[in-house]
This record gives C-alpha cells, sequence and structure tokens, in this order.
C-alpha cells in the first residue's frame, strides 16, 4: 500500500494558489472574428496568453500604451508587422514589441496560428487598445 503524507504548504504555493484562483474567477477565454486567445496566467505586471489565429485571419494593426509584448511560435506561421519592419515567424522562433509601437499579427499559413504571448506593464486590460486598422470594423477613429 502506498501512503502520500500532505506537505505544509510554503508561501510561494499559497500564491500561486491564490493567483489560480484569481485567474479562475475571471474569463480565461474570449472568442474574437480572427480566433482566440486564453489567458494562462497573471499576475501583478504580467499576463500570459495562448492565442489561436485562423488561417488568412489577422488582428488589427494596433498599439499599447501600456505594455509591451513578447510572441512565441508554438505552430504555424505568423506574418508580424512590428513598427516599419515586417516578418515572418516559425514554430520556435519569437520576437518583441515594445510599448507604444504599432503592431499587427497575421496567419499567412494554412494551419491554425498558435503562440504563446507575454504581456508586460503596470496596466494589462484589453482596453489599452489603439485600432488603427481593422477587417471587422473595430477601428477606433476617435483616438
Amino acid at each position: 500500500m502506498v501512503q502520500t503524507h500532505d506537505r505544509p504548504k510554503s508561501s510561494a504555493q499559497d500564491s500561486k494558489e491564490s493567483l489560480n484562483t484569481a485567474v479562475n474567477n475571471s474569463p480565461l477565454s474570449d472568442t474574437r472574428p480572427w480566433g482566440s486567445f486564453t489567458v494562462l496566467e497573471e499576475g501583478k505586471g504580467y499576463k500570459i496568453k495562448r492565442i489561436e489565429v485562423k488561417p488568412g485571419h489577422r488582428l488589427s494593426l494596433q498599439m499599447h500604451h501600456h505594455r509591451s509584448e513578447h510572441w512565441i511560435v508554438v505552430s504555424g506561421t505568423a506574418k508580424v508587422v512590428c513598427g516599419e519592419q515586417e516578418i515572418l515567424l516559425c514554430t520556435n522562433q519569437s520576437t518583441y514589441v515594445p510599448a507604444c509601437t504599432a503592431h499587427r499579427l497575421e496567419n499567412s499559413g494554412v494551419i491554425p496560428l498558435i503562440l504563446i504571448e507575454v504581456q508586460n506593464g503596470e496596466y494589462l486590460g484589453e482596453d489599452d487598445i489603439i485600432r488603427y486598422q481593422d477587417d471587422y470594423a473595430r477601428t477606433d477613429a476617435k483616438k
């Protein structure tokens, strides 16, 4: 017979459980016209998302005042516009998007694009998006 023993929790374990509870009490996933995203983890000054972009679709050309983003491609091919630069990223490649920089993510391939996005900043709300161009009529003409 195998016996299991409960070990006392460390403060790090307590913090992680509190974080998981906070994340689980908020909307974890959202569907958008271009695909979907899921918040994997969130803490003070950071948020980690899994983003899936359908083939032939792209996110708006946008900018954030309060956060930077790191994108790591898990599968598929990403066409990335960041400032004046345009690059293609494949599986296991990544890029950095500084705050206050216009950027766009596009699935230029034929399979779903899956990437991990790590956001860093003082404010990480979904309303910190200025849209310049959008295929789904969500531009912010007033901003």
